[in-house]
């Protein structure tokens, strides 16, 4: 048979068998080829089915940064598969938050396009998240197994009946009362055939803090477990199972620093680091979640002991992180592992703040047709919504970035002024947000009005707010939780005559210098109305001192408050710009980054 009619593996082996036929001595045998997983892996999608105008901050070659539009449904879908095109052998895998904190056009419809879309791109698991959480436990289960049972306020369906995720949800320490997991815990999946076959075991979880960060009713009816321990108590019956590798899928992350780089880990921080110490080694690959952040990290350069690849694919879609494992089949382990995350350019954009265009530093993908019309099915259906004028505003306001990250800017003022006009009917002195839950930037239209959509892209929780009594010394111990170590610092936005100076030169609980209310030092003796959205007055983001609030007075919610303020029969509002916190040492911020990892509109 001619040699070029032979299939490359085999043609390879001929050559080889052919060079060393002459050679003296025993004949040595031929290993066996390796077999390479590529594993397409994204996570916080968070049901943005639309381009949503976020810019994507990478290394230029050139020592500086280039901004490229990043993201969207249909963007996604051919990244994805130019991914999967390069392996014949494949999974797609997503860390969670696929729903949940999304846009009008999927949150209007419980989020059934996102779980539609990601059947269509080809999903083999996700592990949830605690966003998968926010329309209660029963929902999640409609999510995973279809039909229009209606278990919220929003009516399913609505559009069209929903078959249900065609992929697993998994939950490996997600417990119901009966000590069942709400999820399947693992999966296996195996590759390829005979002597050349690969088995994958797959452990799928959500952060143990998800209780933190779910309303009382989810917290009543599931647990969650540590996710080291979980994981680590499942390794070996994957290994008895017959699987030659183990991925973790874990919506919990980190944070990096220096410039924007998607493929580095400078100075890994966040909740992932210490499950990361603890993990069983045979552990081979961690897909990661939750931070928003993109990295890819060889944390053996933190822990030799522990030389996992783990990967982060930042939000929204912006990334896709191309993942490849070499297997030898025969020894029946990884023999090497990669990843890059690879930025999804979508298409250019101009907004008030910004023009983004395309470029050609990066690929380019054209929008999956099938996907991009699916989509604008929901858009349109959402546009009454989305384009209703609800208020004036006289400049768009920015996100806070670069070295304002963990801030709130004026943006933040804004929303905190907004919060404390809405609850000084029930006493509201000090209202107070957390900046990592303001998601984009608020544009204006031309004529400087401002629709529900825009308020919606800000602040898409609809957390309520809650007003409780606190002491002075409850209060100064709530923004002494801004810059301890429990978590990333994060300087809480609160509304105009509440002033405080931190100095971070100072132990850990004694950071704060002075706090003020209207130019009157905080009385630690007396008591004082604050208002908070629910997520923080349940303790989230480690903020725990608002817990022992009192009297507690559930309001509006944080959109309405932001849209009361901005009504048109109330003047055209505009952003103070006075400065709220004075910081003696802004040097010593630990995790100041010299840009953000992304940039919306």
């Amino acid at each position: 048979m001619p040699a070029r009619t032979l299939r490359p593996a085999v043609l390879s082996l001929f050559l080889a068998l052919s060079a060393c036929a002459g050679a003296p001595g025993p004949q040595a045998s031929v290993p066996l080829r390796t077999v390479t997983l590529g594993i397409a892996a994204f996570n916080d999608f968070h049901g943005n089915l639309e381009p949503p105008k976020q810019a994507a901050l990478i290394p230029d070659g050139k020592g500086g940064t280039l901004a490229v539009p990043a993201g969207g449904a249909a963007y996604l879908a051919s990244a994805v598969a130019a991914v999967r095109g390069k392996y014949p052998n494949h999974l797609t895998l997503s860390a969670g938050d696929m729903m949940g904190s999304s846009p009008l056009a999927s949150a209007l419809f419980l989020d059934e396009p996102s779980v539609e879309i990601m059947n269509r791109i080809g999903v083999d698991f996700n592990a949830i998240g605690n966003h998968e959480f926010d329309y209660g436990v029963a929902e999640l289960l409609r999510k995973q197994g279809g039909g229009c049972a209606k278990l919220t306020e929003k009516e399913p369906c609505a559009l069209e009946k929903f078959r249900g995720a065609q992929f697993p949800f998994l939950a490996a320490n997600t417990f119901t009362k009966d000590g069942k997991t709400l999820f399947p815990a693992t999966a296996l999946r195996s590759f390829a055939s005979g002597a050349q076959r690969i088995t994958v075991g797959l452990i799928g979880m959500t952060l143990k803090g998800t209780s933190d960060l779910v309303n009382s009713k989810v917290n009543a009816e599931v647990t969650f477990r540590d996710e080291a321990e979980t994981a680590n108590g499942l390794v070996s019956e994957l290994k008895a199972k017959g699987a030659d590798a183990v991925i973790l899928v874990i919506h919990e992350g980190g944070r990096t620093t220096g410039e924007p780089d998607p493929n580095g880990c400078d100075a890994l921080s966040g909740g992932i680091r210490p499950i990361l110490d603890k993990l069983d080694p045979r552990i081979d690959l961690i897909i990661s979640g939750h931070t928003h952040w993109a990295y890819v990290c060889d944390y053996a350069a933190y822990n030799p002991g522990r030389p996992f690849l783990l990967t982060s694919a930042g939000v929204w879609g912006e990334y896709v992180t191309d993942i490849a494992l070499d297997f030898d089949p025969a020894a029946h382990k990884v023999v090497a592992r990669r990843a890059k995350n690879v930025v999804v350019q979508s298409e250019p954009y101009v907004s008030p703040l910004r023009e983004v265009p395309v470029t050609d530093f990066v690929p380019r993908y054209q929008p999956d047709p099938g996907i991009s019309a699916y989509v604008a099915r929901y858009v349109e259906a959402s546009k009454t919504y989305v384009q209703r004028r609800v208020g004036w505003l006289a400049e768009p306001l920015e996100k806070t970035e670069g070295n304002a990250w963990g801030t709130g800017g004026r943006l933040g003022n804004l929303i905190a002024d907004a919060q404390l006009e809405a609850t000084k009917a029930v006493g509201g002195q000090i209202a107070c947000t957390n900046p990592f839950g303001i998601r984009r930037s608020l544009l204006t239209q031309p004529d400087h009005s401002v629709t529900y959509g825009d308020l919606y892209l800000v602040q898409p929780f609809n957390s309520e707010l809650i007003t409780v009594t606190m002491t002075g010394a409850e209060l100064k111990e709530a923004m002494e939780q801004q810059l301890d170590a429990d978590a990333p610092e994060q300087l809480l936005a609160c509304s105009a005559g509440f002033q405080q100076t931190i100095d971070r030169s100072r132990p850990v609980g004694s950071r704060v210098v002075s706090m003020t209310l209207d130019g009157k030092p905080i009385d630690v003796a007396a008591t004082y109305r604050i208002t908070v959205n629910s997520y923080l007055a349940n303790g989230g983001d480690s903020f725990a001192a608002f817990v022992k609030g009192r009297d507690r007075t559930v309001g509006v919610t944080d959109i309405q408050s932001l849209e009361a303020y901005l009504k048109p029969s109330n003047p055209m509002r505009n952003a103070a710009r006075d400065v709220r916190v004075t910081d003696l040492r802004p040097d010593l911020k630990t995790n100041n980054l010299k840009a953000p990892p992304g940039i919306t509109y």
